[in-house]
């Protein structure tokens, strides 16, 4: 299960992440009014209302009164909250408060701080909106505070409806702006062979293997791989007592067997990566032609140049693309790291939103906020540095891969990507990964999602 592990923070990832967080960029005009998130350009997370106090809460759509409506007072602005009228974002000393919209302390004068980012100063005063101070070793606060400019000063005013443009013809579209289906645990399945021990080999995530996978329309592949003495095994935590596991390899040349049939498809795999990277290389180099058609951004310019036409890798035959979760860190200590091969570090390349939305029964938490944040590692959903924009990975899927609740939860796809899931990345969803693909028509949402770009 995807999720089990938060990797220490990476030095070349942390790298590369400041530098989304910095790059110098055009300034956006403040808009005049609307309804928007107020949302940390480090963390990615909102304020919202608690009580009176102005927490930072993870994006959570309409709900933990996080939204707010902005209007113009002259030369400043007051953001109202639409839960409670009267009661505005404001401050109280050094804290972030929420105080009558008619007070002083309501007002804000909002200037442009980068790319869609905006510092909120208090009137007359070298005072802002802020993040609290970080102690080391912890994630930020929770209380918003009032302090000096800086990075946790710039926010995003991201609207409540997202803006929309319609999808460029196919000769045109970007790859960031296509969305795919992709399958959690697409090898847990049942089919191929074994993938868990006894018991919890009796729920599997997927219900047809990988070819049925591929004929169905699945883009994208989530993949456990373990390490034994046969190399690197797909395996749900562990591959003890697995009966009949699966080679990755055995996977990966089917998937590039069906590139050669269909010259027109790209495909992604996102490994959970639990194999030294000797071993990785040694699997992918049993897969005869993974290397023609594999698709290398670190070669292609695509950091400072953006992602390129879906029509271009084509041409290229640059169509398959390979992700990591692994320590980039713990490669250079062992003297060989994944990219030097074509293995892409997941966290330089892509977004990811935390990836259990609950236990397999019950209700569900919609919330979506970066897998990637805690005292060790900050990579926000928003992360971004124009014009390269990481991928967004969307995982909506649980704790048990229950046959009915995914089928429901399936249905409720588009909704989730919508309203909340786009907010909080600022960017539509790439992959949208989910347990069961055969159940609730997840393939609708990926159309509805390929009919426009965010």
């Amino acid at each position: 299960m995807r999720g089990h592990r938060l990797l220490p923070a990476l030095t070349a990832a942390a790298a590369a992440l400041a530098t989304l967080l910095s790059a110098p960029a055009r300034a956006a005009e403040v808009p005049s009014s609307g309804v928007f998130y107020v949302q940390s350009a480090v963390t990615g997370l909102n304020a919202a209302d608690s009580g009176g106090a102005v927490l930072q809460r993870n994006p959570k759509g309409n709900e933990d009164r996080q939204q707010w409506t902005l209007r113009s007072t002259g030369s400043t602005y007051v953001l109202e909250s639409t839960d409670t009228a009267g009661s505005c974002l404001g401050r109280s000393g050094a804290q972030a408060r929420t105080v009558a919209c008619s007070g002083a302390d309501a007002a804000w004068e909002i200037t442009p701080a980068g790319t869609d980012r905006y510092r909120l100063k208090v009137p007359g005063a070298d005072q802002y909106l802020t993040l609290g101070a970080k102690p080391s070793g912890a994630t930020y606060p929770a209380q918003l505070a009032v302090g000096a400019a800086g990075d946790p000063a710039a926010w995003y005013l991201t609207p409540v409806t997202s803006p929309t443009s319609p999808m460029p013809s196919a000769d045109r579209r970007t790859l960031d702006q296509v969305t795919f289906l992709t399958s959690h645990n697409a090898y847990a399945n049942g089919v191929d062979g074994g993938f868990a021990p006894p018991f919890v080999n009796l729920v599997p995530n997927q219900s047809r293997g990988i070819e049925q996978q591929l004929a169905d329309g699945v883009r994208g592949f989530m993949l456990d791989v373990h390490q034994t003495p046969d190399g690197a095994i797909l395996c749900h935590n562990s591959c003890t007592l697995v009966s009949r596991p699966v080679a990755l390899n055995v996977d990966l040349r089917r998937m590039v067997d069906f590139l050669r049939r269909n010259p027109g498809d790209i495909v992604t795999v996102f490994l959970e990566d639990y194999v030294d990277p000797g071993v990785l290389r040694a699997e992918l180099a049993r897969v005869e032609g993974l290397s023609d058609v594999l698709y290398r951004p670190d070669q292609a310019g695509v950091r400072t140049n953006g992602w390129p036409r879906v029509a271009d890798l084509i041409a290229a035959d640059d169509r398959l693309l390979i992700f990591s979760d692994h320590s980039r860190s713990a490669d250079e200590s062992a003297g060989l790291t994944r990219d030097s091969f074509g293995v892409m570090y997941q966290r330089e390349w892509t977004v990811e939103n935390y990836w259990s939305m609950g236990s397999g029964v019950g209700g569900s938490d919609w919330s979506c906020y970066s897998r990637w944040y805690d005292a060790n590692t900050n990579v926000p959903l928003t992360a971004a540095a124009p014009p390269f924009r990481p991928l967004f990975v969307m995982n909506h899927f649980r704790d048990a891969a229950i046959t009915s609740t995914a089928g429901t939860d399936n249905t409720k796809l588009t909704d989730r990507a919508r309203r909340f899931c786009q907010p909080a990345a600022r960017k539509k969803p790439n992959f949208l990964a989910v347990d069961h693909y055969d159940l609730g028509n997840p393939a609708a949402a990926v159309a509805t999602l390929n009919t426009y770009t965010y």
